[in-house]
């Protein structure tokens, strides 16, 4: 059962306060430890591994569980992986499940929050604008050289998530750059995540988390004529597993 937006809104009892304050507060101790790692350690493969551990870690701490299903469908080769987004912490989910091999696919804006944006910077991550218009051209040349250069991305395709549960609109730069660079599209399902951060609340509930790794997707064997009919496929397959509605269908 998916939660209104009225019942995310409520206001927090005592309890909820402390045990929120208390997720805070691990996870930003992990996020200066992730930092210092960081700065000082070479090697973007220790760099992600670390803050893979970082980002874990204070999810445990904080007595929320995570199952993670399907890990052995993605390939050992390049690939894009794509999934849908609901909270504030999707991409900390990913970052510390998934393989630590992954350049994540960032919104631009975070490049203004100087300490968060360094450590994005140092393990890999690519920036992309999604309110300018001069910058969709080139944010998709962007992921198109990465991909075409082996590098494996990781991004959410709805570029933005909202209060209300479902799943919205897929951009479709990352699917264009999978189809030019002949790499399979892998989606993931991430489940439970809206209700531990979602979009207006300030601090994290409990929650029990769940991702799940899909059936990859090759471009070359189903022979899509666009990266649309690509990103619908996906979307499909993902609104098939996830517990929420369809928010194009209305």
């Amino acid at each position: 059962m998916t939660e209104s937006g009225s019942a995310l809104a409520k206001s927090p009892g005592v309890g909820d306060l402390l045990y929120g304050i208390y997720a805070w507060t691990v996870f930003i101790l992990f996020v200066l430890v992730a930092i210092v790692c960081a700065l000082i350690v070479p090697g973007l493969a220790r760099r992600r591994r670390i803050v893979a551990f970082c980002a874990r870690t204070p999810l445990r701490l904080a007595g929320i569980g995570t199952t993670v299903r399907g890990l052995e469908k993605i390939p050992t080769g390049d690939c894009v992986i794509v999934a849908n987004h609901a909270s504030y912490a999707d991409g900390v989910i990913l970052q510390g499940y998934l393989p630590p091999r992954f350049s994540y696919v960032i919104k631009g804006e975070m490049r203004r929050f100087p300490i968060v944006g360094f450590l994005l910077r140092r393990i890999g991550s690519k920036f992309v604008e999604r309110f300018e218009a001069s910058g969709s051209a080139r944010d998709a040349r962007q992921l198109l050289r990465a991909a075409s250069a082996g590098e494996s991305l990781a991004l959410f395709p709805e570029g933005t998530f909202v209060e209300e549960p479902g799943l919205g609109r897929f951009r479709s730069g990352a699917f264009a750059a999978a189809i030019k660079a002949g790499v399979p599209v892998v989606p993931v399902v991430i489940s439970g995540s809206r209700r531990l951060l979602p979009a207006g609340r300030a601090l994290p509930r409990r929650s029990q988390l769940r991702v799940e790794v899909l059936n990859p997707i090759d471009p070359a064997e189903n022979a899509f004529g666009s990266s649309k009919s690509l990103a619908d496929l996906a979307r499909r397959k993902i609104l098939e597993v996830l517990d929420e509605p369809d928010l194009l269908s209305a």
